[in-house]
């Protein structure tokens, strides 16, 4: 009897310790795709805001030379565009605590928990 219990008592221990290497194992595979999710979230954002950028400023300079032609001067072209932007610059500084704070958190909440659902559906 003494030696049964023993060996229920050992078979227990080894299925506890079996238990805990697959549960840490699935922590780290499960904590590895939520980091590799969120690099490439990084890699492709930072992507498209790289181009967003990039775009805006030929933009710029596209406008800058448009009404460089208009006012037959280089200076005053490029120094209506710089008022232009520094006008901008005010009102976005005027607005971001009332709004575009509010709207850029809400945008990222937002996409966070489309790809939760998104995760979710597929596992279903």
């Amino acid at each position: 009897m003494q030696e049964n219990t023993e060996k229920q008592l050992e078979d227990l221990l080894q299925e506890g310790k079996v238990y805990v290497e697959t549960r840490a194992e699935y922590l780290r595979l499960y904590l590895l795709e939520k980091v590799s999710t969120m690099f490439a979230d990084l890699i492709t954002s930072v992507f498209v805001i790289i181009c967003y950028i990039l775009a805006f400023l030929f933009a710029i300079i596209t406008l800058a030379l448009f009404l460089s032609d208009v006012f037959n001067s280089f200076t005053a072209g490029f120094g209506a565009v710089c008022v232009i932007l520094i006008l901008i610059a005010v009102i976005v500084n005027a607005t971001k605590e009332k709004f575009l704070e509010k709207v850029l958190t809400n945008l990222a909440i937002k996409k966070y928990f489309t790809k939760i659902a998104d995760k979710e559906d597929e596992k279903a």
